[in-house]
């Protein structure tokens, strides 16, 4: 007989289901934790708020600006050009005998510069003389035998016609003896020369370039904004790249606009006696076009506002910060004039930075600035930058 095994039975222990517990109750625990500060906030939420330290103004330094007078200008880049720049022209067709001038060489007006072949025109200037002599002669015995009444009237006007024809050929004859001298048509430098003794030219062909640069005239763009402050007769200073400065006078101001650059040409005459400054260099135009009022500022206390806006923050009566929108009149080296604040302003110089319009701000004189009466110590620009705290 076998022996039947005894069914296997398990009892539960009754601390296995405790951890589960115990880990519930700690996540009920915590949620209600968290959850306790939106169901019932703290009433010492506001508490420290209102006992928060109160934030002292913001420590900045000041200088006190005035309005001066100062002299406007409008500044262009322009380029010198000679005042007369011409061609000058073969006016008749031959050999080249002689040459009288070399490029470079300073001419004055009518200074023959090179002589063509003259045998052909002095034989046609010989036969013209002849047949005018001829023509007279005529005429002479037309107007005796008229006088003696063996003649007629058309014979004299026959013989007053041949005889104007004659003078009109001598004439003509004279001039082409004259074009064989090629001729400076003013005074100027020759620029260039292409003629060599022997060469044949033809009439018309160009064979020498004459400069005179004696007035210079320098030409520079001016845009549409700035038309109405330039007029003729104004006097510019012009500085060449050369590092020579001269006095000129505007001479033209132009009344179309060149179509790509919507800019109108204006032109200064520049004395230029001794022919020191070449034409073609650049130069620098200063053209003083009026006065105005304004503060000279340094480029450092320029700053934008919100929306964008060119200005310089300055203290009020009440030590308040208000942005004072500017405009830029005149550049320098060491600052710039503006215009826009009021005749007197308190312009904030160090920590203008860390303040707005609006807040109320501790002023100080700026350093090696005249202190105002019952002002305070000029604070450090560490001061001035870093907002304090009382306790």
């Amino acid at each position: 007989m076998t022996d039947q095994p005894e069914p296997l039975t398990f009892t539960d222990d009754k601390g296995a289901s405790r951890s589960t517990w115990i880990a519930a109750a700690l996540v009920v625990a915590i949620i209600g934790w968290m959850g306790s500060g939106f169901v019932l906030p703290p009433e010492e939420a506001e508490a420290p708020r209102a006992e928060a330290p109160g934030v002292a103004p913001v420590a900045v330094a000041v200088e006190q600006s005035a309005t001066e007078p100062v002299t406007l200008y409008f500044q262009a880049e322009g380029q010198a050009q000679p005042d007369r720049d011409t061609a000058i022209r073969a006016e008749a067709s031959g050999e080249v005998a002689e040459v009288l001038v070399a490029k470079g060489e300073d001419v004055a007006e009518g200074t023959v510069i090179a002589r063509l072949s003259t045998t052909r025109a002095q034989s046609d200037l010989a036969r013209a003389s002849e047949e005018q002599a001829r023509a007279q002669r005529e005429f002479d015995n037309a107007t005796e035998l008229l006088d003696r009444g063996v003649s007629t009237a058309d014979r004299l006007s026959e013989a007053r016609a041949s005889l104007a024809a004659a003078a009109a050929a001598v004439t003509a004859a004279e001039e082409a003896l004259r074009a064989l001298e090629i001729t400076a048509p003013f005074a100027g430098r020759i620029e260039t020369l292409t003629l060599d003794p022997g060469e044949y030219v033809q009439i018309g062909a160009e064979v020498a370039r004459i400069v005179d640069n004696r007035p210079l005239t320098v030409a520079i763009q001016v845009p549409q904004q700035a038309l109405g402050r330039i007029r003729n007769g104004q006097p510019a200073t012009i500085n060449f790249i050369t590092g020579e400065e001269r006095e000129g006078t505007v001479s033209f101001v132009g009344t179309s606009a060149n179509a790509e650059t919507r800019t109108f040409l204006a032109e200064i005459d520049v004395p230029n006696r001794d022919g020191a400054i070449p034409a073609g260099i650049s130069a620098e135009i200063r053209i003083p076009t009026g006065t105005a009022q304004a503060h000279f500022v340094q480029p450092s206390t320029v700053s934008l506002s919100p929306e964008g806006l060119l200005g310089v923050k300055a203290v009020d009566a009440a030590d308040t910060v208000v942005f004072h929108p500017i405009e830029i009149v005149r550049a320098e080296i060491n600052g710039i004039w503006v215009t826009g604040l009021p005749d007197r302003a308190r312009i904030i110089t160090i920590g203008q930075g860390f303040v707005n319009a609006g807040e109320t701000v501790r002023p100080s004189p700026a350093p090696n600035a005249e202190p105002d009466a019952g002002s305070e110590p000029a604070p450090t620009p560490q001061a001035a930058a870093v907002p304090t705290q009382e306790n």
